[in-house]
């Protein structure tokens, strides 16, 4: 199906239930959500309110949700509660669009295609189906007409950032334009099924000499713009220690598999999966780890990279100006720094954690105290990195959930002083 016959309706009617449901949460402005000194009280108004507005929304308050250098710890924990759930659609419409993408019969594609759903999203539903050749799939099919109002929505989350930004000091200093703007591009990238495959390959790629880990295939023929098939993984969640336990499972085994495999990701390749929760990560009785779902991956480039590992390795020497070379040469300063308080800060923070190990660093909540420290001295994070940052902090949770004595230092320092230049891990 050409995405291009999916014409945009007008907006006004969009606009009227958007301002509708702002309203009925309370908020005046959405500029409300930049604001610092807010209660936990508004943050669940806000995930509240972006639920009901519906996918576009959800979408983006999952992206704030991985902002912590903009949004105060309050917000982005809420967001990232966000459920991407909606009523299911009717088979008689996934048919139709199974067979408009594919061109034949949903029998003339798959032996089998189940009608009953595995899980429905505000974007696409997905369900079970198994190849002519046997082979176990599952099948996302975008929902009927999200696109358009997608588009709609895009259209006047870009006007009202263009509005904040004219009447905003604090949105032009967080660039709400270009945050509209670079949203807008990464939300058409997750409705197009046919980048999301691509995706899958790349990491299946960068993961190729990962052991006990698999990226399942694509089924190019039955994959389009509006259709994914894909080999269906078997295993249970990665948080499911119930089931993992029953199965037998080496736990302490499957955290370092997990980890490694977004180190290798992220610090290896620098384009890694961006969505690391439970419901994307599976592990079989062979104790063999499975990545599901592309739509959201992100992209580091390697000056920045560098950047990231002389962070991580100043953390661990607890040196206060060679982090703040690293912390200025990542961010991008919205006024002048104070260098002298920056230092000041980030030896406090260090200060802080040095009577600990290197074996006890908890990296996950260093890298929080970090996004304090980012916030306050106004610093903004390219969006790819501070969703790094995010995903290796989820990534040392779900390690830990798995295997509580799991330690994520040791793991991640040679690859941080390989990209930061060096040979050598710096004595904490």
């Amino acid at each position: 199906m050409d995405p291009s016959a999916e014409v945009v309706p007008t907006a006004g009617p969009r606009v009227r239930a958007v301002v509708r449901v702002v309203v009925a949460n309370g908020f005046g402005s959405l500029a409300d959500l930049l604001h610092r000194d807010r209660t936990r009280r508004l943050a669940r108004r806000t995930r509240r309110m972006l639920e009901a507005l519906g996918p576009t929304f959800i979408k983006l308050g999952q992206v704030l949700s991985t902002r912590p250098d903009i949004l105060p710890d309050a917000v982005a924990s809420e967001l990232a509660l966000l459920q991407d759930h909606a009523p299911l659609v009717r088979f008689a419409e996934v048919r139709a669009v199974v067979e408009a993408e594919l061109g034949a019969s949903i029998e003339a594609r798959y032996a089998e295609f189940d009608p009953v759903p595995l899980a429905a999203a505000s974007i696409g539903q997905v369900h079970a189906a198994e190849l002519p050749d046997g082979t176990a799939v599952v099948v996302k099919v975008r929902r009927p007409a999200v696109r358009r109002t997608i588009e709609v929505d895009l259209r006047i989350l870009d006007r009202t950032a263009r509005i904040l930004a004219r009447i905003s000091r604090i949105a032009r200093r967080y660039d709400v334009v270009g945050l509209a703007e670079r949203f807008a591009t990464t939300l058409r990238r997750e409705c197009d099924y046919i980048q999301e495959g691509h995706n899958a390959e790349a990491i299946a790629a960068a993961l190729a000499g990962v052991p006990h880990v698999v990226v399942p295939g694509i089924d190019w023929p039955r994959t389009t713009d509006g259709v994914l098939t894909e080999v269906r993984v078997a295993g249970a969640k990665v948080d499911d220690v119930v089931t993992l336990e029953r199965m037998g499972v080496d736990r302490a085994a499957v955290a370092v598999t997990f980890a490694d495999a977004y180190l290798t990701m992220v610090f290896g390749n620098g384009f890694f999966h961006a969505d690391p929760h439970p419901g994307n990560v599976f592990v079989d009785e062979d104790a063999v780890v499975s990545f599901v779902d592309f739509g959201m991956t992100g992209q580091v480039d390697p000056v920045t990279e560098r950047s990231l590992g002389g962070v991580l390795l100043a953390i661990v020497a607890a040196d206060r100006v060679r982090m703040a070379d690293a912390l200025l040469g990542l961010g991008m300063a919205t006024r002048t720094v104070d260098r002298a308080r920056l230092e000041h800060d980030l030896g406090h923070l260090l200060d802080r954690y040095g009577h600990r190990s290197l074996e006890e660093m908890p990296v996950a909540e260093v890298l929080g105290e970090v996004m304090h420290i980012v916030r306050r001295h106004r610093l903004t994070l390219p969006p790819d990195l501070a969703l790094l940052v995010k995903t290796v902090m989820m990534c040392e949770g779900v390690a830990l959930r798995l295997d509580p004595g799991f330690l994520l230092v040791p793991r991640l320092l040679p690859f941080a002083a390989r990209i930061a230049g060096g040979d050598e891990v710096p004595d904490p």
